[in-house]
């Protein structure tokens, strides 16, 4: 299975901020849609990734003032992405190697759709008891 499948099952929206919104502004998003991390795009360009991690690594290092710093000083510029033909393996391989939980999906330099974790384990899972299920009717039909 590829990333192609995971994007048709859960859809290609992507929550997007700028590098010049401050801190305070990006948690406010992230709470209000339930997610742990957005893409950091200037310009139509992916720029970076704000994780809940950069958030805690920011506020551990400046305290409460770093709510007021711009995106910009926070974020993981050094994005891994990857393109809708990469195969879930190869995106459980960048995640845990890497250590991150979200990985943006890009097609021709356009910004397509964000995977993570969550959604790799979820088709994982799917994958898993389809060839399960094949077995069986295999093994019962003889």
């Amino acid at each position: 299975m590829n990333v192609e499948v995971i994007l048709k099952s859960k859809g290609a929206d992507v929550e997007t901020i700028s590098s010049d919104m401050t801190l305070a502004q990006a948690v406010s998003i992230l709470n209000t849609r339930k997610i742990g991390a957005v893409v950091v795009v200037d310009a139509g360009r992916v720029r970076g990734m704000l994780s809940e991690r950069d958030i805690i690594k920011a506020i551990g290092a400046a305290g409460a003032e770093a709510l007021d710093h711009p995106v910009a000083q926070v974020m993981t510029s050094n994005v891994i992405t990857c393109k809708r033909t990469d195969t879930v393996d190869q995106l459980m391989d960048a995640m845990t190697g890497g250590r991150f939980r979200h990985i943006p999906v890009i097609e021709n330099d356009v910004l397509v759709g964000i995977v993570s974790i969550g959604d790799v384990v979820k088709q994982r899972i799917a994958d898993t008891e389809m060839e399960a299920e094949q077995l069986r009717l295999y093994i019962a039909t003889g």
